[in-house]
């Protein structure tokens, strides 16, 4: 028996900001000194991102809401403030992208989920959004609820692994996964070379995914094997803590250095199982922490230049959207139309710093 990942369906805020528009934007909140005028310009254009989406509108139309600007003075909103702003907005997109992926999906409903699979890292509240999943697409109360919190831009991966395990168990499950992350709800722009690095890279986004153990009726993922593993003495190089003004992100300039120093012994046991060399990896899904990572990953494990496009492709058009973006990726690569058999490497990397791998065959 096999579990397959059906279908992916993604969806993103209304409001777009171009990447030099979102420069112009910092330059006025936190820039007027040479030094972090130049800083915030390098990082920015060479970002590898055009353009990201946001559920705050404060900078669009000459109509700012006060969240983070009133049309006069820059603010700085409470965590309580923002996490509201969160449980307003995220049913939207959460139950948006929820309904189109089981629209999407040949052969499977809403009548069809056992299980509701949510993550989530940029708020909280309760009843969550497990349960806000399943009341808006009316899915029986019984419905077998999870959320993964707070894992970091990983998590889509011990979803898809969770969804595997459970489909495994009980072939009649179908596993609905949504990811859903605000992260623009946590600026708080400083002049440190960290921070103006994260507010550079991350952006709103949702994406869902539907796992089950029938066969698939069109293209599709067979989830094959997963492995996790954690890069020595790199607890602090990326961290995601609450703060008295949002949730706080360190993400150390050290990071794709230690991506680069780690990755070929974090994905060794995962390949030496399932019998795949690197060089027999036809497809990639690699998270896009920023350009930079990726440029590492490709170093790491000596990549052909066009292995990562799907990821740089993300990356350019909606930026780091935390867990939401893997399964953008993995979008991406099925709109490509691979061939049967091929066989693909997901990874994503989050605070620990944890490093999350699978194994996907197309079938």
């Amino acid at each position: 028996m096999a579990a397959y990942l059906h279908y992916v369906a993604t969806a993103v805020p209304e409001a777009r900001y171009d990447q030099a528009e979102a420069l112009d934007i910092m330059l006025g909140w936190v820039g007027g000194e040479r030094r972090t005028d130049r800083l915030l310009r390098q990082v920015y254009t060479r970002s590898g991102i055009d353009r990201r989406y946001s559920v705050v509108g404060d900078f669009k139309n000459g109509s700012p809401s006060g969240f983070y600007f009133d049309g006069e003075r820059y603010l700085t909103p409470s965590t309580g403030t923002r996490n509201e702003r969160y449980t307003r907005e995220s049913p939207v997109l959460l139950t948006r992208v929820a309904r189109r992926a089981l629209r999407g999906c040949p052969g499977l409903s809403a009548a069809d989920v056992t299980h509701v699979i949510t993550v989530s890292c940029t708020g909280f509240f309760a009843p969550g959004p497990d349960y806000l999943v399943v009341r808006s697409l009316g899915l029986p109360v019984s419905t077998r609820r999870y959320h993964l919190g707070f894992m970091g831009c990983c998590a889509a991966l011990p979803a898809l692994r969770m969804a595997r395990d459970i489909c495994l168990a009980d072939s009649n499950s179908v596993v609905l996964i949504a990811c859903l992350e605000l992260c623009s709800l946590h600026l708080n722009p400083t002049r440190e070379p960290d921070n103006v690095v994260a507010t550079a890279v991350f952006a709103d986004g949702a994406s869902a995914a539907v796992v089950s153990a029938r066969e698939p009726l069109a293209k599709a993922f067979r989830l094959e094997a997963f492995e996790t593993a954690v890069a020595p003495e790199s607890e602090q190089d990326m961290t995601w803590t609450i703060g008295d003004a949002g949730f706080e992100m360190t993400l150390s300039s050290y990071v794709p250095v230690v991506i680069e120093g780690n990755l070929r012994a974090s994905v060794a046991p995962l390949l030496d199982r399932s019998a795949l060399p690197v060089k027999d990896i036809d497809l990639w899904a690699v998270h896009p922490g920023g350009r930079a990572v990726l440029d590492k990953v490709e170093a790491s494990l000596e990549l052909e230049p066009d292995n990562l496009a799907a990821s740089r492709s993300v990356l350019r058009d909606y930026g780091n959207m935390s867990s939401a973006t893997l399964l953008f990726i993995v979008r991406r690569l099925l709109e490509k139309d691979p061939g049967q058999g091929q066989r693909a490497l997901a990874l994503a990397f989050g605070p620990g710093l944890t490093v999350e791998s699978g194994v996907l065959t197309v079938v």
